[in-house]
């Protein structure tokens, strides 16, 4: 998997991309590249991963089993960032994308605008479901 392209599609291998974020040897410095480490978490089912880097705040929130079900369920097929404006406000961040994957019907996606809020030296999703 460490020479393989980033499921993120950044068209870097995941060991020059996710991989250090997954493995806690590095830490995302923009919003952009905790969206796109959080859709690779997704698509490799790193659901710890995905929790940590929720805000903390939400974290107890967050439904483990329900999360762990549909990454294993779901079959991604891409990432597409569609903006991401690095100074949305003090300390916060969006990124929109475009997750595609495949369903019974065919080919769908999740388009989406998030939020990720700097706090103490990291990134985080704030998660509008929390």
């Amino acid at each position: 998997m460490n020479h393989k392209p980033c499921p993120c599609q950044s068209h870097k291998s995941y060991a020059e991309c996710c991989q250090p974020f997954h493995q806690h040897t590095a830490t995302p410095l923009t919003a952009e590249q905790l969206m796109r480490s959080r859709y690779s978490a997704y698509t490799l089912i790193n659901i710890d991963y995905i929790v940590e880097t929720t805000l903390p705040s939400q974290q107890k929130h967050l439904d483990k089993p329900a999360m762990q079900q549909w990454a294993e369920s779901t079959k991604w097929c891409g990432l597409e960032v569609i903006a991401h404006n690095p100074k949305f406000a003090k300390n916060r961040a969006t990124v929109e994308f475009k997750a595609y994957f495949e369903t019974e019907q065919g080919m769908a996606e999740h388009h989406e605008l998030s939020l990720f809020v700097y706090k103490e030296g990291k990134w985080f999703f704030v998660d509008p479901n929390v």
